[in-house]
């Protein structure tokens, strides 16, 4: 396995990889490295192809942190995640630093960014602002020098994905972009990163994203529900948590991400919760 630092050397690497003909899987990552980030590897290795490469990517991309957001104590460990992937099989990690990524970003002299305005200004994006002009930036850039035929994210970011979706339609990028299914632990809980800020009580009051969604699937088994009222019944059952606060609840079609009145089976879910002072989402078709 390569460790690659430099913008320029992972293009360099890219390029001779698409003369040759060998097909790229690519995973972008901020690192700290879960099983659910390793579920997304492997289904990258299946794309790639027994004689094809695996990259992933780490980096904590400080664009897409608002100004009080948890950009400076977001995990990192390196080592850790490089142990990970090479136990995975991956090919090249590509793991820059911002200076690389972002020249004078620091010194504000950095000033182009990729911007998707419809999907981003809902959900995460109204919640978020800004969030996702970084998101679509750092992937726009990780896409030129990594240069792959397809690219894996996880359904957890369901919002994302869209709008990485779009952006690469919208854009021409020749790359099919791969959505896996979300990885939980045994209580429902969605694998996370953030899931390491829990203190034990926290932790098992945070099951409460994963109890709200399945609620939810409960009553549109019974028929159709108003989505003002399962929005109000949603915010009771986390009121009930003493440690959670709701940020959002939203009920969507699952390709356009259009908000629906009322809820039906087919329909897509997405909330996100404060437990503490951890910032947690969830989603899933009901």
């Amino acid at each position: 396995m390569r460790l690659i630092r430099e913008p320029s050397v992972m293009q360099r690497l890219a390029r001779r990889w698409q003369r040759q003909g060998i097909r790229v899987a690519f995973v972008p990552t901020m690192g700290y490295l879960h099983e659910g980030h390793l579920s997304l590897i492997r289904v990258a290795r299946r794309h790639a192809g027994a004689r094809g490469i695996v990259v992933v990517s780490i980096y904590v991309n400080p664009t897409q942190f608002g100004p009080r957001e948890d950009f400076t104590r977001y995990p990192r460990d390196l080592q850790r995640d490089l142990n990970l992937c090479r136990s995975e099989g991956v090919n090249v990690v590509f793991a820059p630093d911002d200076e690389a990524m972002y020249p004078g970003l620091h010194q504000g002299r950095y000033s182009t960014y990729v911007v998707e305005e419809k999907l981003s200004a809902i959900m995460e994006g109204a919640s978020r602002p800004g969030h996702f002009r970084g998101v679509t930036t750092i992937v726009a850039k990780l896409f030129h020098l990594v240069l792959p035929d397809v690219a894996v994210f996880g359904a957890k970011d369901w919002q994302q994905a869209a709008i990485i979706r779009r952006m690469v339609a919208d854009l021409n990028f020749p790359v099919r972009i791969v959505v896996a299914p979300t990885v939980r632990e045994s209580d429902g809980l969605a694998m996370s990163s953030r899931n390491t800020y829990l203190d034990p009580e926290e932790r098992r009051q945070a099951t409460v994203l994963f109890r709200a969604l399945q609620y939810a699937r409960q009553r549109v088994r019974q028929g159709p529900v108003p989505a003002t009222q399962l929005r109000r019944a949603v915010a009771r059952l986390v009121a009930a948590e003493p440690l959670a606060r709701l940020d959002y609840v939203a009920f969507f079609d699952s390709e356009t991400l259009e908000p629906v009145r009322e809820v039906r089976a087919g329909t897509h879910m997405a909330l996100a919760v404060f437990i503490g002072r951890t910032r947690l989402i969830d989603n899933a078709r009901l």
